[in-house]
């Protein structure tokens, strides 16, 4: 009687527990809620990181050509969630990522294909949790680098197709050891080492030689 009586118990406590488990929806505020609303009107795209994790990841990439840097303004007042913002192709300009500047909780930006030069990167510099950046094809050069060398939790770096220099990459080696940086096609290659002749090869040679002096 009483394992009937535990297993009627079990029964009708599940749901509640189930309930207790799954994720309550993350609470925005009304202006965040304006804010998503906005975004969503220009043609970016924007989700939650996961199911229960109400971080925000904002892509501007596949509305490239409509993208205006006042496309950013709304992203600002989601500062404390945006932590991926993808901004690859547009034309965002080194005055738009003031924006940008305010997004401190950010980890990964995209600004590959964009016309940011090394002034934009005054905004990036504080972004102390970024961890990845991808700066392919844009005109970064050496003075860029050595702005990002505060950035102690930078761990991947894209770079190809830049105007940086091994002596810039190897700068910011040294400032920030844990950083991986990929230059892609870039990247310094050594020359490859002459095969190294067998003796047979090396005595028949010889043999041509002689032969050649005796003409």
């Amino acid at each position: 009687m009483r394992s009937i009586v535990a297993f009627a118990l079990l029964l009708a406590l599940s749901p509640l527990a189930a309930a207790q488990e799954k994720p309550a929806p993350a609470k925005r505020t009304e202006a965040e809620i304006a804010a998503i609303a906005k975004i969503r009107e220009l043609g970016a795209h924007i989700l939650e990181v996961a199911q229960n994790d109400p971080r925000l990841d904002v892509a501007f990439h596949l509305q490239a050509d409509a993208f205006k840097d006042e496309c950013l303004e709304p992203v600002k007042t989601l500062k404390a969630t945006v932590v991926m913002l993808n901004l690859r192709g547009t034309k965002v300009s080194d005055a738009g990522l003031a924006h940008v500047k305010e997004l401190t909780e950010l980890t990964h930006l995209h600004l590959e294909k964009t016309p940011v030069t090394d002034a934009g990167l005054d905004n990036v510099k504080d972004l102390q949790k970024l961890e990845y950046l991808n700066l392919y094809g844009t005109a970064i050069t050496d003075a860029g680098l050595e702005k990002l060398a505060g950035l102690k939790n930078l761990k991947k770096l894209y770079l190809w197709q830049t105007k940086v220099t091994d002596a810039g990459v190897e700068k910011l080696k040294q400032a920030l050891p844990n950083l991986k940086i990929d230059r892609g096609t870039d990247e310094k290659k050594e020359e490859p080492k002459a095969e190294e002749k067998k003796p047979e090869e090396k005595k028949e040679e010889k043999k041509e030689e002689k032969k050649e002096d005796k003409k």
